[in-house]
């Protein structure tokens, strides 16, 4: 892809890691987080995009991490699973927003990844129920996200005005249970820091 391009994605962006509620590094990446590794993973349903002229509905992705305790330090390792539906116009797109070079929020995370292992295609599953969202990457990873009980049960317990680079400003919050094996590197958590919120994001590249 080449020349000036616009583009913009909308959708859900949820996360779970291995931290207590909340993650400290969610905060501030100078935050020291809970255990030696943050490790976990972000999962992004895009609901409307355009990179140019491909369309992004409907693609999801899913990219698992595994950083430092104190996560400004750098050196993330990150693999991206991407639907195996998705077209390759529609993955060349993610792969330039999601690495930082489309500009935008994906940028400043780019500067701490020391390590982005290839792309893998594979089913993703999400499913979004009122109580529950889920995720599934082929044989690799499955999560279950709960959202928090406040006093107001029909309402999601929420963080407002919060300053992170790739989530809105309003996030509800959750716990999360993951497994995921990728053969060569492992995350298991038990009802840890999970939260989701609807992005926006926007750039050229």
């Amino acid at each position: 892809m080449t020349g000036q391009t616009n583009w913009w994605v909308k959708g859900i962006l949820f996360e779970n890691c291995n931290c207590q509620v909340v993650c400290p590094g969610h905060f501030h990446f100078t935050q020291m987080c809970t255990h030696e590794r943050c490790q976990g993973y972000w999962g992004v349903d895009v609901t409307e995009g355009l990179f140019g002229a491909v369309s992004l509905a409907g693609v999801k992705v899913v990219i698992v991490f595994d950083a430092p305790q104190n996560m400004a330090s750098g050196n993330w390792v990150v693999t991206t699973y991407i639907d195996q539906d998705s077209s390759a116009e529609q993955q060349a797109a993610l792969e330039t927003i999601l690495s930082g070079e489309a500009e935008g929020p994906w940028k400043v995370l780019g500067r701490f990844i020391g390590e982005r292992k290839p792309t893998r295609r594979e089913q993703i599953i999400f499913t979004a129920e009122p109580k529950s969202r889920s995720a599934a990457v082929g044989d690799f990873l499955r999560s279950l996200i709960t959202p928090l009980k406040g006093r107001d049960r029909d309402r999601p317990v929420t963080l407002e005005n919060c300053y992170n680079q790739i989530h809105a400003p309003s996030q509800e919050l959750g716990m999360g249970s993951t497994s995921y094996d990728d053969g060569a590197f492992r995350v298991e958590t038990s009802n840890t820091h999970a939260l989701q919120s609807r992005f926006s994001w926007s750039g050229s590249f």
